[in-house]
C-alpha cells in the first residue's frame, strides 16, 4: 500500500471515530452542562480535471490518406484533497460547579470548615457552628458575640451561635419551636404530607396514624375484619346465621330469611328476603324459601308460583316421573293414577274395547289407517295415531319437511338446506355442508356430499363447497384456474381488454404493460428517447460518429462517412456514405469523398467520375476468416447485443435475429403472451376443437370440460346417474327423481319433494272399501254451508282428476258392463239419500253433473250407458229444481255439524273420514 493510500485509510478511521471523542461526564447530570466544537478533517473530493483529446476527421491531405488530426478539450473526473470543519457537542460542568471524577459538585470560594458546601458559595454548617464557613461556635443554651445571649428555643431546638435563630427538632415549628406542626403535616420542617385515612390522625413527629373506631391498617385504609369492630377493631360481634356487623357500631346486617338483634330469628311462615320484608306467592300448597322465596311445590305442580300442574305425560314432586299410560291416555299429575279415555281400559289404559282394527260404539267398523305406518286406532272415533315420521288422517303421508317424530310435531334442527329423516329427525346435509345439523361449511379444500369430495381448484382460486367449481383469481380461467388468460386479455374471468401497443404484453393479473423492446410508456405507445434503447430503455448507444441509434436494438445510426459497431471507424477506401454503404464512381485512380462520394481527380482527369477508357483492375478481396455462433444469450454483429429476456422460450433468442423461440401455447416479443382464446401450439397456430363451453389447454389443445360433460371434446353428456366436473360425482336423487349433470340437483317426479325426493307430497289417498262410498257421500250432507260446497267441489274433481273415485270406478282402464251396472246403482243410491236431505240436492247435482260431464270424454267404451245416465239425472233435477230452490232461500241443519278430525288443519288435505256418528241418518250397508 502506497503511501498516500495508508493516510488516506488512516483519515477515513480519525473521520468516524472524532465524533465520538466526547468527555466522561453524563449530560444528565443536571450540573452539566454542554456546548459545540469544532474540528476539520481532511477529505477526498472530486472535480472535473480538463485534458486534450485527439480524433480524427477525413480532409483533403492525400500524404495521411485524407485522415487530418484535430484537437479538443474534455474534461474527466479527478480526485484532490481538501479540508472540511465538523462540529461535536463536549460536556462541562456548570458555571458555580467544578468536575470531580464523573460529576460536577459545587464549589465554594471559602472552605466550610465545619460543614460542606451545598451549592456554589453555601456552606451547610453541622449542629452548634455558624457562619459564612461554618467557623463559629457556642454551646447549646447561648448566642452571639462571646456567647452572651441566652437562647429562647423549646422543645429540643438548636440555636444558631451567630444570629441566634432556632432550628427546630422534627414535629415543631414557630418563631421559638412552640408550636406542633400543623394537621396533616409532620417531620423535619413540618414538610411532610400525612398519608392517614379515613378520618385517623397523624402524629407530628413520626407520620405515624392513630385509627378511628372500625379502621385499621398501616394508613387506616382498611376496614375491621370480619367478626371485630370499634376502637382498634377489638370488640367480637355478636351476628348468628351470616349476619354482618357494622365495623364502627357493631349492629348487625341480617341475611334474606333472619331476623332481630343479632339475626338470630327466621321470617314468620308467608314472609322472605331482606328483614322478611316481602310476602310469598306460592300456590297449591307450595311451600316458600324465606331466604329467597322460592316456591317449593306440592306433587302434581310447577311453575315459579305452583300455579301450574304438571306437562302432560309427567307427575309426582318436581314433575320428574313419566307416566306408564298407554295409547295417548293422560295421568293424574299428583299421583300418576291412568285417566283412560273412553273405548281403553286397564291399569295403563293398555286394553282396547274393540278388536285390534276395528272401532265404533259395536266395534262394526273398520279402521282406516294405514297399518304399516300406523301406532293405534282409537276405539271409539277410528282417528289414527302414527308411528313417528307419518301424517294424516290415516298415517298415509310423510312428515311435512322441516318436521318429524310423533305426529309430525318435532321442528327438524337442520340447516342450509339439509332434509331430516321424517322418523329420527337426522339431518341429510346439502352438498357443502358437514355437521349433526349441517351447520358446519366444508373445510378449505373440500366439496360435496359429506364433504367427501377434494377439490381441484389452482393458483388460489376459490373452491365452491357446493360442487367444487372454482371462481378463479384476476388472471385466470379453466375449470381448475390453471390456465393464464389468452393473448391480450387480463382480470377477473379475462374480461378486460390489454391496451398496451407496439408488441407490448400485459400482466393477466392487473393489466400493467411490459413493452417490448425500444418502446415506452404506460400503452408503450412512445419510442425510447435518443440516446437509449432496448427492454425499459435501460441500455445506452455505444455511438462515436452517428445520428443516434436504434431504439429496439441499438444499431449506431453511423453518419456519412463512418462505419464500425460504434461507428469509429472511417470508409475504407472506395466506400462512402451513411455506414460506408455506397462503393465509390471515381475511375482512374481517383480519390472519393467518404461522406458526400464526390471524386477528387487526378492531374489529366475531370468530370464527375474521372473516366477514361482505361480498364479497371480490381484487387483481390481478403481473405475470409472462420465464423462461429454467439455465445448462449447474445447476437447480432460480433455478438455484441444482449438478449432481451425470453420467458416461456426454448432457450435463449436467436444469434443472429435476437428473437425468442417461444414454446408451444405463447407468442409475443418476450413469449410472454398465452395464446388467444380458441388457439394452441406452436406460434398459436391450431384451431381448438373443445365444445359446450369447454376450455382449450394453449398448450397441447387438451379440453377441460364444463361440469356435466366429457370426452375429448367435451361433447359428451355425463352417462345417467353422474354429474359434476368429469362426471366424477354419483347422483344421489331417489324415486325416479332426474338428477342435473351440472350441478347435482334433484328434479323430483309428481308426488315426491325434498332435496333428494325422499318425501311426499300432500296428496289424497282414497280407501278401496265398500262402506267408503256411503260415508263418503254422507259426509258430502253433514258438512254445513258453504265449506260443504268447497270440500264437494275439490273432492269430487280431485278424485274425478286421479281416476280413483270410490272402488266401484277402480278398474277405467278397462271397463266392463258389470262396471257401469256398479256404476249406475251408485247414482241410485246418491239420489236416495238426496232426497232425505232435500234441501242440499242443487249443490249435490251441481257437483254430479260436473262429475258425469267429466268422465264422458274419459271412457273409450259403451259411449250410449253414459248418456243414459245423464239423461234420467237432467230429468231428475228439473223435477227438483222448484223444491230447490225454495229450501236454498232458507237452509237449514238438521243435527250437529261434522267433528273435524285433528289433522284437519294440514293445507290441501281432502282426506275424507268415516262419519263419527252415524245415528241421524240411517245409512245402508254394502258389505253384505
Amino acid at each position: 500500500m502506497s503511501l498516500h493510500c495508508h493516510r488516506t485509510v488512516m483519515l477515513a478511521v480519525a473521520f468516524c471515530f472524532l465524533p465520538c471523542i466526547t468527555s466522561s461526564l453524563s449530560l444528565e447530570d443536571p450540573n452539566v452542562c454542554s456546548y459545540w466544537e469544532s474540528y476539520s478533517v481532511t477529505v477526498q473530493e472530486t472535480y472535473a480535471h480538463p485534458f486534450d483529446q485527439i480524433y480524427y476527421t477525413s480532409c483533403t491531405d492525400i500524404l495521411n490518406w485524407f485522415k487530418c488530426t484535430r484537437h479538443r478539450v474534455s474534461y474527466r473526473t479527478a480526485y484532490r484533497r481538501g479540508e472540511k470543519t465538523m462540529y461535536r457537542r463536549k460536556a462541562q460542568c456548570c458555571p458555580g460547579f467544578h468536575e470531580n471524577g464523573e460529576i460536577c459538585i459545587p464549589h465554594c470560594a471559602e472552605s466550610c470548615v465545619h460543614g460542606h458546601c451545598t451549592a456554589p458559595n453555601t456552606c451547610q454548617c453541622e449542629p452548634g457552628w455558624g457562619g459564612t464557613n461554618c467557623s463559629s461556635a457556642c454551646d447549646s443554651k447561648h448566642w452571639g458575640p462571646h456567647c452572651s445571649k441566652r437562647c429562647q428555643c423549646q422543645n429540643g431546638a438548636l440555636c444558631n451561635p451567630i444570629t441566634g435563630a432556632c432550628i427546630c427538632a422534627p414535629g415543631y415549628r414557630g418563631w421559638w419551636c412552640e408550636a406542633q406542626c400543623e394537621v396533616d403535616t409532620y417531620g423535619n420542617g413540618c414538610q411532610q404530607k400525612c398519608q392517614c385515612q379515613n378520618g385517623a390522625s397523624c402524629h407530628h413527629v413520626t407520620g405515624g396514624c392513630k385509627c378511628s373506631p372500625g379502621y385499621t391498617g398501616a394508613f387506616c385504609e382498611d376496614l375491621c375484619p370480619p367478626g371485630k369492630h370499634g376502637q382498634q377493631c377489638e370488640e367480637r360481634c355478636p351476628c348468628q346465621n351470616g349476619g354482618v356487623c357494622h365495623h364502627v357500631t357493631g349492629e348487625c346486617t341480617c341475611p334474606a330469611g333472619w331476623m332481630g338483634t343479632v339475626c338470630g330469628q327466621p321470617c314468620p311462615e308467608g314472609r322472605f328476603g331482606q328483614n322478611c320484608s316481602q310476602e310469598c306467592q306460592c300456590h297449591n300448597n307450595g311451600l316458600c324459601v324465606s331466604s329467597t322465596g322460592q316456591c317449593l311445590c306440592s306433587p302434581g305442580y310447577t311453575g315459579e308460583r305452583c300455579q301450574d300442574e304438571c306437562p302432560v305425560g309427567t307427575f309426582g314432586a318436581g314433575c320428574t316421573k313419566m307416566c306408564r299410560c298407554k295409547n295417548q291416555n293422560k295421568c293424574d299429575h299428583t299421583n300418576g293414577m291412568c285417566l283412560c279415555e273412553p273405548g281403553y281400559t286397564g291399569e295403563t289404559c293398555d286394553v282396547r274395547l274393540c278388536p285390534e282394527g276395528h272401532y265404533g260404539l259395536q266395534c262394526d267398523m273398520k279402521c282406516p289407517c294405514h297399518a304399516q305406518n300406523t301406532h293405534s286406532c282409537h276405539p271409539v272415533s277410528g282417528e289414527c295415531t302414527c308411528q313417528p315420521g307419518w301424517s294424516g288422517l290415516y298415517c298415509n303421508e310423510t312428515c311435512t319437511p322441516g318436521f318429524y317424530g310423533d305426529s309430525c310435531q318435532q321442528v327438524c334442527q337442520c340447516q342450509n338446506g339439509a332434509d331430516c329423516l321424517s322418523v329420527t329427525g337426522e339431518c341429510v346435509c346439502a352438498p357443502g355442508f358437514m355437521g349433526s345439523n349441517c351447520s358446519v361449511p366444508c373445510p378449505a379444500g373440500t366439496h360435496g356430499t359429506n364433504c367427501s369430495s377434494s377439490c381441484t381448484c389452482k393458483n388460489s382460486a376459490q373452491c365452491s363447497p357446493v360442487d367444487g367449481s372454482c371462481s378463479c383469481r384476476p388472471g385466470w380461467h379453466g375449470v381448475d384456474c390453471s390456465i393464464t388468460c389468452p393473448s391480450r386479455t387480463w382480470g377477473l374471468g379475462c374480461n378486460l381488454t390489454c391496451m398496451c401497443w407496439n408488441g407490448g404484453a400485459c400482466n393477466a393479473l392487473d393489466g400493467h404493460c411490459t413493452c417490448a423492446p425500444g418502446w415506452r410508456g404506460e400503452k408503450c405507445e412512445l419510442h425510447c428517447q435518443d440516446g437509449t434503447y432496448g427492454i425499459d430503455c435501460k441500455e445506452r448507444c455505444d455511438c462515436s460518429h452517428a445520428d443516434g441509434c436504434h431504439h429496439s436494438t441499438g444499431h449506431c445510426h453511423c453518419l456519412a462517412g463512418w462505419t464500425g459497431i460504434h461507428c469509429d471507424s472511417v470508409c475504407a477506401a472506395g466506400y462512402w456514405g451513411p455506414n460506408c454503404s455506397f462503393p465509390c464512381k471515381c475511375k482512374n485512380g481517383a480519390s472519393c469523398s467518404t461522406d458526400e462520394g464526390t471524386c477528387e481527380c487526378a492531374p489529366g482527369y475531370r468530370d464527375s467520375t474521372c473516366q477514361r477508357s482505361k480498364a479497371y483492375i480490381s484487387t483481390s478481396a481478403p481473405h475470409a476468416t472462420a465464423c462461429m455462433f454467439c455465445s448462449p444469450g447474445y447476437f447480432g454483429h460480433r455478438c455484441s447485443q444482449t438478449c432481451p429476456q425470453c420467458v416461456h422460450s426454448n432457450g435463449p433468442c436467436h444469434h443472429v435475429t435476437g428473437q425468442c423461440d417461444c414454446l408451444p401455447g405463447f407468442i409475443g416479443a418476450l413469449c410472454n403472451e398465452v395464446c388467444p382464446s380458441g388457439r394452441f401450439g406452436k406460434n398459436c397456430a391450431w384451431s381448438c376443437r373443445c365444445t359446450n363451453n369447454g376450455t382449450c389447454n394453449p398448450i397441447d389443445g387438451s379440453c377441460q370440460c364444463y361440469p356435466g360433460w366429457i370426452g375429448n371434446d367435451c361433447s359428451q353428456p355425463c352417462p345417467p346417474g353422474q354429474w359434476g366436473p368429469n362426471c366424477i360425482h354419483t347422483c344421489n336423487c331417489h324415486n325416479g327423481a332426474y338428477c342435473s349433470a351440472y350441478d347435482g340437483e334433484c328434479k323430483c317426479t309428481p308426488g315426491w319433494t325434498g332435496l333428494y325426493c325422499t318425501q311426499r307430497q300432500l296428496q289424497m289417498h282414497i280407501h278401496i272399501h265398500t262402506r267408503t262410498l256411503v260415508d263418503v257421500t254422507y259426509t258430502l250432507y253433514q258438512r254445513p254451508g258453504s265449506l260443504r260446497v268447497l270440500h264437494s267441489i275439490l273432492s269430487i274433481q280431485y278424485l274425478a282428476e286421479q281416476r280413483a273415485l270410490m272402488p266401484l270406478l277402480g278398474s277405467l282402464s278397462a271397463p266392463t258392463t258389470t262396471g257401469y251396472a256398479l256404476v249406475f246403482l251408485q247414482h241410485l243410491i246418491v239420489l236416495a239419500l238426496d232426497v232425505a236431505v232435500i234441501w242440499n240436492c242443487c249443490v249435490y247435482h251441481h257437483h254430479l253433473l260436473l262429475f258425469l260431464v267429466y268422465y264422458h270424454d274419459v271412457w273409450s267404451v259403451g259411449q250410449y250407458f253414459p248418456v243414459f245416465c245423464n239423461l234420467i239425472l237432467y230429468l231428475y233435477y228439473v223435477l227438483q229444481l222448484p223444491t230447490c230452490l225454495s229450501l236454498i232461500s232458507e237452509p237449514t241443519l238438521s243435527g250437529d255439524t261434522y267433528d273435524l278430525p285433528k289433522n284437519s288443519h294440514i293445507p290441501s288435505h281432502y282426506d275424507l273420514l268415516p262419519a263419527r256418528d252415524m245415528t241421524s241418518v240411517p245409512v245402508p250397508s254394502l258389505d253384505k
